[in-house]
């Protein structure tokens, strides 16, 4: 044995017949070791037995000992390199507990208590009277960064409390830039405006931002379209904080002079999604233009924008970014997701049932434990027949269509949040599938919709707040492709995002001409891996023929003419197989042509022939 120096062995055979072994000045190990740890430091130091103090060079007779030692070095060495790639165990104190301090930071934990979130007592005292003890996802998120005075994109799904995480960091906001800026409340020059694609969002908004005034103690007025403008204009000559309206009547004060934008410092679009999908889009850009120029000036503090979504579409998003630069996007984890306290049934239909029949089964058990039921329809035809078809059935209806003018709308939304009487069922559009705060037990699509964007608006309306609802769908032979590819991603948890009828039935003939081509692929190599045998075995070369015997030759009795008019013969050149692999390809452009087509491939066969010989000339056997 020698020492635990990383030297080889080299073997040399003596004169005397006998194996001698010594350390040679070139070091070659055999096994490349890594570094030893420290743990194993003080035993590479150490002799690992008598032997390491045996001379350099040492005889030994025996071939079978001189074997057996070298055998027992390389599996010292290979026990050496297999405990020190073992990783050795740190004490807790130096790396692990840090690492898992590091690993808990990234993750932000969310707040428990509106207090952990920094509001004052105002706002405090108006969430204890609107009886709210905890903060959702989405206000444990947004109201810091609001209160940072960051221009934030808000992203959640319907019914998480959206405005509330806008609207509280927001007023306290403006109470600190009265103490510490000295702003005060103007007529005609608001410091906050929230902008809503509809007049009942507008309405839903004021009614939040009123009860949340009581103890804040700010003034907001509403300024939306379908109400006379007089009130309006009455309303913004006097001292206001905070003005809620639609963009269209909002820029029709402003260029009549009644309102201006000097004031301006927080402004907020609420259904930022349907503002730059449903044609908002140059309105919302005439209002900031003079925003974004009053930005530019050296004394002016600039304004925070918030943008507030259920969902946000890729290219929904790249408008947002490119108008609002720099903006920051916090999202909760279930956005465009399904919700969780929200049952998803889907009923096929295959073609033979009645479908108003069907929806009058799904309807009745809900009506007969006094539920309220909101039916979805795609278009306004839709909608009517469904009405007409509940009322012959004795089901009072009410209808929220875009025809329906927006005075009757109104009183509509409130026979159906009315608790005392009969609740009557509400038939729809997609006009009542955002923005509205409804406390809704079972949610029906009559028609599926067409994306998966509308799909979780129209689901929104039920299980808000953390309460249970029911989804039922009733689905055709047209949707059923989307319908699955929904219900699939539900089931995975897995995003809803931009499932369209078109892009799912484009998604499913592209995996079909894939699936198609792989198949025609494989039976094209099975074809040549066959031919290529069938060639291989007709071509292997003849056997040896003994010596002294000439091998025949055959004459050729067949000339093949060319078109120029030359004659050629060419035996060596035709082959069996060649002639059988033509006729095959043949019969199979023949069968695919027809009767008349195979009279033309076989006449063209005929005239081009073959190399060599032709199938008449053959010689009989």
């Amino acid at each position: 044995m020698v020492g635990a120096s990383r030297t080889i062995l080299s073997l040399s055979l003596s004169s005397s017949s006998l194996f001698t072994f010594s350390r040679t000045s070139n070091f070659v190990p055999f096994l490349r070791l890594h570094k030893p740890s420290s743990r194993f430091h003080h035993a590479l130091r150490r002799p690992l037995c008598a032997a390491a103090a045996a001379p350099t060079e040492t005889n030994i007779a025996d071939p079978d000992q001189l074997k057996h030692t070298i055998l027992l070095e390389r599996l010292r060495l290979r026990h050496l390199k297999e405990s020190a790639a073992k990783p050795q165990p740190r004490p807790s104190s130096v790396v692990g507990i840090g690492e898992e301090q590091n690993i808990k930071s990234k993750k932000k934990k969310l707040a428990e208590s509106f207090e952990e979130l920094g509001l004052s007592e105002e706002v405090m005292g108006a969430l204890k009277e609107m009886n709210i003890e905890a903060p959702t996802e989405i206000q444990c998120i947004g109201v810091p960064a609001v209160m940072e005075r960051k221009s934030v994109v808000l992203g959640s799904h319907t019914g998480s409390g959206k405005t509330l995480a806008y609207l509280l960091p927001i007023v306290q906001l403006m109470r600190e830039d009265e103490a510490t800026l000295g702003k005060i409340t103007k007529p005609r020059r608001p410091r906050t405006v929230v902008l809503c694609p509809t007049r009942e969002l507008s309405e839903q908004v004021y009614r939040v931002a009123k009860s949340v005034s009581h103890h804040a103690r700010f003034r907001s007025i509403l300024v939306s379209g379908g109400s006379r403008i007089r009130p309006q204009e009455d309303s913004l000559n006097n001292a206001i904080d905070m003005v809620v309206g639609t963009p269209g009547r909002i820029l029709q004060h402003i260029e009549e002079g009644n309102m201006v934008y000097g004031d301006i410092a927080y402004l907020v679009l609420d259904e930022a999604d349907t503002m730059f999908d449903r044609g908002f889009g140059p309105d919302i850009r005439k209002f900031l233009a003079p925003l974004k120029q009053r930005a530019l000036k050296t004394n002016d503090q600039g304004f925070q924008t918030v943008l507030v979504t259920a969902t946000m579409t890729t290219a929904v998003q790249k408008l947002v970014d490119e108008e609002f630069q720099g903006i920051e996007h916090l999202r909760t984890s279930t956005l465009h997701k399904k919700i969780a306290n929200a049952r998803h049934d889907f009923v096929k239909l295959s073609g033979s049932e009645d479908k108003l029949e069907a929806l009058l089964q799904v309807l009745e058990p809900s009506l007969a434990k006094g539920s309220k039921v909101m039916v979805f329809c795609n278009t306004l035809n839709s909608s009517r027949a469904v009405d007409h078809y509940l009322s012959e059935n004795q089901v009072s209806t009410v209808n929220y269509h875009g025809e329906v003018p927006a005075e009757q709308r109104v009183e509509n939304l409130k026979k159906f949040k009315d608790e005392e009487g009969d609740c009557p069922t509400l038939v729809c559009t997609d006009l009542a599938a955002r923005g509205l705060d409804l406390d809704v037990d079972h949610v029906i699509m009559f028609d599926f919709p067409k994306n998966s964007i509308d799909y979780l608006h129209r689901t929104g309306r039920t299980a808000r707040m953390g309460a249970k609802g029911k989804v039922t769908s009733l689905i055709s032979r047209k949707d059923q492709m989307l319908a699955a590819r929904i219900e699939e991603a539900m089931r995975n948890n897995e995003s809803l995002e931009a499932l369209t009828n078109d892009n799912v039935r484009r998604d499913a003939a592209r995996t079909q001409i894939t699936q198609e081509k792989g198949r025609s692929v494989k039976q094209i190599r099975a074809v040549s891996k066959q031919r290529n045998t069938r060639d291989r075995g007709t071509s292997s070369s003849p056997p040896a023929r003994p010596a002294g015997v000439k091998t025949p030759v055959r004459k050729s009795t067949s000339v093949r003419k060319s078109t120029s008019g030359r004659t050629s013969s060419s035996p060596e050149k035709s082959t069996k197989p060649k002639r059988k692999i033509l006729k095959t390809v043949g019969s199979r452009s023949i069968a695919a042509r027809g009767k008349k087509g195979s009279e033309r491939t076989g006449k063209k066969l005929s005239v081009v022939g073959f190399r060599g010989r032709s199938s008449a000339a053959r010689p009989s056997s």
